[in-house]
């Protein structure tokens, strides 16, 4: 028995990309099997980074393979894509089929966390000496929020208004009276580990207050962080992309 391998033409790896971007487009977003390659790239462009970014190439390359099969066999070739072309659809499709995880490539594994109980002037201490502007809070092994730099300042100011010494303020009030509980902020996010760079960056897209995304094992709040990943993030991520 020959151990010889077939090497795949350019046509057939260009097909197996259409297909896996097909695939794992309707399998992802659960798009029924009845509407067209095309309106899934148009379907899946509010949902998802790189089809958003590669719209135009997703549907362009759509028409390409409907020009390099036959109409009635699907699996006869009639024509040839060029390398490079191959090659970038192939990286499209590795970034919508199998992105890398923000915890593995991009993500702050180095994350401070705070007692419900320690002041506000202890935690703004905090925030001048390590520059973290968003610290998560728990209480009884339990994320309740997260102190957040701005909102802080922004609690301060009403202070000042309502003629409330700032100093006696901060040196009473634990943080848990001035954050914001999960389901009340827009600011920050909890996620599992299996969290993609794609995931990510769509996340920041589709709410632009979000500021920082905490990932977890399982996403929960009784997990202690894995890493965090932030607004200052999105530029290392879309190179990893580029890279990918």
């Amino acid at each position: 028995m020959s151990n010889i391998k077939t090497q795949k033409s350019p046509a057939e790896r260009f097909i197996s990309a259409y297909n896996q971007i097909d695939h794992s487009l309707r399998s992802i977003y659960g798009f029924k099997r009845s509407i067209s390659y095309t309106d899934l790239v148009r379907k899946a462009v509010p949902l998802n980074s790189v089809v958003r970014k590669y719209e135009d190439e997703l549907i362009d390359y759509g028409r390409l393979r409907n020009s390099i099969v036959h109409k009635t066999n699907p699996n006869y070739v009639i024509a040839e894509p060029h390398e490079e072309v191959v090659e970038d659809f192939e990286q499209i499709s590795r970034l919508i089929s199998t992105p890398p995880t923000a915890l593995s490539r991009v993500c702050k594994r180095e994350v401070l966390v705070s007692d419900s109980e320690v002041i506000i002037e202890d935690i703004l201490r905090l925030m001048g000496e390590t520059g973290f502007k968003n610290i998560p809070v728990y209480k009884s092994n339990i994320m309740i929020g997260v102190a957040v730099g701005s909102e802080i300042l922004e609690r301060l100011g009403k202070c000042v208004i309502e003629h409330i010494d700032i100093d006696e303020f901060i040196k009473k009030t634990p943080i848990e009276s001035v954050i914001k509980r999960p389901e009340e902020s827009m600011i920050y996010k909890v996620m599992d580990k299996n969290l993609t760079i794609e995931r990510a960056l769509n996340l920041f897209f589709v709410n632009r207050k979000l500021q920082l995304i905490i990932i977890t094992e399982h996403g929960r709040l009784n997990e202690r962080p894995l890493g965090v990943v932030t607004v200052a993030d999105i530029l290392d991520m879309n190179a990893v992309l580029e890279n990918y």
